[in-house]
């Protein structure tokens, strides 16, 4: 079972990242303005999910947003890095459905720097949700009060960083931090002060490279959100390979 899953979840996670491109160019629009709804030639965009290629455009100028092979690795490897660290455990699936939107999260903060309430908040609902029925079936090595608790913890920790420091943190993060809380608290406190730890680490680096790179400045706001997910990834590893 554990060597099919190694298999099994590089593949799905490739499978979906293909479908990413179509997402992260119609949501990578600056706040207040309308999801992308046609190409940049005026062509409409059918569906939510695909490559960001529109046949209507001449041959040479079809793709409009990013490719599909960026988003196909990426999440290949998050989801097969999981598979490995979890295993056979009923709350691997519920990271493998999660893990797409992380990336499509991920890409669209560091696009435009916002985190999209129609991503963050479903995320948030249903890994709270899937855990609860996680914790249901036999194997689970995690908590759902944990997870409920953890994402509680992490939001309202985020939400001090965002009363501190309003023109460095988007509230789009202090939402992020609910669903990667529920995530992290899954595996308990060591994992949850872990998982929030090493996003704020990698943020914290990225900006001392974009001052001493000049890209940047004190007060400066930055797209936390691909090192928050970076960081929870990170945790659930260690939580998935110490359970």
């Amino acid at each position: 079972m554990y060597a099919l899953l190694l298999i099994l979840a590089p593949l799905y996670g490739a499978a979906a990242g293909t479908l990413l491109p179509r997402p992260l160019y119609r949501l990578a629009v600056e706040p207040g303005q309308p999801w992308r709804s046609a190409c940049p030639h005026g062509h409409p965009i059918a569906g939510w999910a695909g490559r960001a290629a529109c046949r209507g455009c001449p041959a040479d100028s079809r793709t409009y947003g990013p490719g599909p092979w960026l988003s196909a690795v990426v999440t290949a490897v998050a989801c097969a890095a999981l598979a490995a660290a979890v295993g056979a455990r009923p709350e691997l699936a519920v990271w493998l459905l999660a893990a797409p939107v992380a990336v499509v999260l991920a890409g669209v903060d560091r696009a435009v720097r916002r985190l999209p309430d129609v991503l963050t908040l479903p995320l948030a609902a249903g890994l709270a949700a899937l855990l609860g029925l996680a914790a249901l079936v036999p194997g689970a090595a995690g908590s759902w009060t944990g997870a409920l608790l953890g994402g509680a913890a992490l939001a309202a920790g985020y939400f001090v960083l965002f009363l501190v420091n309003p023109s460095g943190m988007g509230f789009g993060d202090v939402k992020l931090a609910v669903g990667l809380g529920c995530a992290l608290g899954w595996y308990g406190w060591g994992v949850l002060f872990a998982g929030a730890f090493l996003g704020l680490l990698l943020g914290s680096v990225y900006g001392v490279w974009l001052m001493a790179s000049g890209r940047g400045r004190r007060g400066t706001t930055m797209a936390l959100g691909p090192y928050m997910i970076a960081g929870a990834w990170l945790g659930l590893l260690l939580g998935g390979a110490a359970a």
